[in-house]
């Protein structure tokens, strides 16, 4: 019979007493055996009251069920896992395999799920926005086309600005900011939006990277640019629902028995009709009227600037495989790495000047210094049509001059042993350059020797001989060698004699000349 909670505590004040199991059990009226229990429970740390757990047939495998849970991101199911046991020599039923797999589940997910914390605004410090799909609305063609709603408002008072758009690039998105600045009156001290390509052009390491030029355009009105956190409620929550009330009355569906617009400024006039509408009622979270909030929320904004930012990058061309743009039917080289990204073109005197974007290209360039964002790449003198500006410091990997001559070739190893003579240093790229350009024969096999020299006598000294022989265009079999021993005597090669046609080291005829012909003895 399982003891109450008052006989355990005297079974355990009994053997602190007495520190012994026989002489608590005959204090406590209880069994050796099970003062011994309670005692090793309490010592463990285990609860000594309330239900115990006794062991079961299944935990000797709860190791290999966690480690499937954890693999299937807590998705797997227990008769999958009860098969698996069974293989594993398991011989319990599936109602305790599915027992402890629910259990597993619920200890993973406890781990990974999310939780939220309420947001406190305050006023004039957050202004939200986002996009949503428009009507169709009858373009300048006459033809209808898709549009796009600018959902604005303001986290404290919920006063709510939208404006119609065709497009959502960055022009259009400024002069909303503008439009939207200007109707409440204010700037706020951060703007919060989603992670748009207008706004986050990149992440590294999970930290958003913002557009440049929206990063200037926050300068000119004096706010900061944030991005909400993905699939946060609260910070993000607030302008979806925005743009989703916005859809449901000014998109025409079967639910609102809305008619289709006629023309865009249709569209326009209805969006301030709904703009009047819902700031003027009272909020449901706020229990204020949007427009009366305002009023007071107005005090809090900064400034507004008088003249609205103009972006001034120039205009974008896209870099062709033969680095180079088209600007003004003239062509502009750029420094290598940019082929195929989108850089601005401008003219500032008698300049073209051409500016990238290190933050959109796959893999930072050399030139750049690392500099992320916005950086000159190129600044050339304004040419007319038929005359390109070409910079042969961009290209310098061609194997051409500008004026048509060639390049000597950069030896590149494609065999171990290629790579093995190399490595000896500069003068066995020289050597090999030479040599080929010379016509020797052999060549693979001299590179082979060269290579068992510098294990005997050291790389520096035969990278030095190849140097040498190189200059002096001595290429034979034993050349390599007799410059090593000429070398090691601490001669310079300072004097080198090119060999050639007009040097020989035969005997002359000198030495006939005291015979005089006909002579006899």
């Amino acid at each position: 019979m399982k003891k109450s909670d008052r006989e355990i505590m005297e079974i355990l004040e009994a053997f602190d007493a007495t520190e012994c199991a026989h002489s608590a059990a005959q204090l406590a009226g209880a069994d050796p055996k099970t003062v011994r229990r309670y005692v090793a429970a309490r010592d463990a740390g285990a609860p000594v009251t309330g239900p115990g757990r006794r062991p079961r047939i299944i935990d000797e495998h709860m190791d290999k069920i966690e480690e499937w849970v954890a693999r299937s991101e807590g998705k797997a199911r227990a008769d999958v896992v009860h098969a698996r046991l069974v293989g594993l020599g398991f011989t319990g039923t599936e109602r305790t395999t599915r027992r402890a797999v629910a259990e597993v589940k619920a200890a993973w997910w406890a781990g990974k799920r999310r939780t939220y914390r309420p947001w406190i605004t305050e006023p004039g410090l957050w202004l939200q926005f986002d996009w949503g799909t428009g009507p169709r609305v009858p373009g300048p063609d006459g033809r209808a086309r898709g549009t796009l709603l600018f959902c604005a408002w303001l986290a404290w008072s919920r006063y709510r600005v939208v404006i119609p758009t065709w497009d959502q690039t960055l022009p259009t998105l400024v002069a909303c900011l503008d439009a939207t600045f200007r109707t409440v009156g204010g700037v706020p001290a951060y703007v919060l939006t989603d992670n748009a390509r207008t706004v986050t052009i990149d992440h590294v390491a999970g930290v958003p990277v913002r557009h440049p030029d929206l990063v200037a355009v926050a300068r000119h009105y004096g706010t900061t640019v944030h991005t909400c956190v993905p699939y946060d409620p609260q910070s993000k929550g607030g302008t979806e629902a925005s743009v989703k009330i916005a859809k449901a009355d000014l998109v025409p569906t079967e639910a609102n028995l809305g008619e289709e617009y006629t023309s865009f400024a249709q569209l326009r006039s209805a969006c301030e009709a709904f703009m009047a509408k819902v700031n003027g009622r009272k909020h449901r979270e706020s229990a204020r009227v949007p427009e009366l909030a305002l009023a007071q929320e107005r005090s809090r904004l900064h400034t507004l600037a008088a003249s609205p930012h103009t972006m001034a990058l120039g205009v974008t061309r896209v870099v062709g495989t033969d680095q180079t743009v088209r600007f003004g039917s003239v062509r502009y080289s750029l420094p290598p790495g940019l082929v195929g990204a989108e850089v601005w073109v401008r003219v500032v005197g008698s300049e073209v000047v051409i500016v990238a974007d290190t933050t959109t290209l796959p893999a930072m360039p050399a030139w750049a210094g690392g500099v992320i964002g916005l950086i000159e790449a190129a600044r050339h003198q304004a040419s007319t049509p038929g005359t390109p500006q070409i910079d042969p410091a961009h290209y310098p990997d061609h194997p051409q001059e500008m004026d048509g001559t060639p390049r000597p070739p950069r030896p590149r190893a494609r065999t171990q042993a290629e790579a093995a003579f190399l490595d000896l240093g500069d003068g066995a790229q020289a050597w090999l350059v030479e040599a080929s350009a010379a016509g020797t024969v052999r060549i693979r096999a001299k590179m082979a020797d060269a290579v068992q020299l510098a294990a005997l006598v050291g790389t520096e000294h035969v990278d030095a001989a190849l140097g040498v022989a190189a200059t002096a265009g001595r290429f034979a079999e034993a050349d390599l060698a007799s410059i090593l021993d000429h070398l090691s005597t601490g001669t310079s090669g300072a004097d080198l004699v090119r060999s050639d046609e007009n040097a020989t080291t035969q005997p002359g005829t000198n030495g006939w000349a005291g015979f005089t012909t006909g002579s006899t003895r």
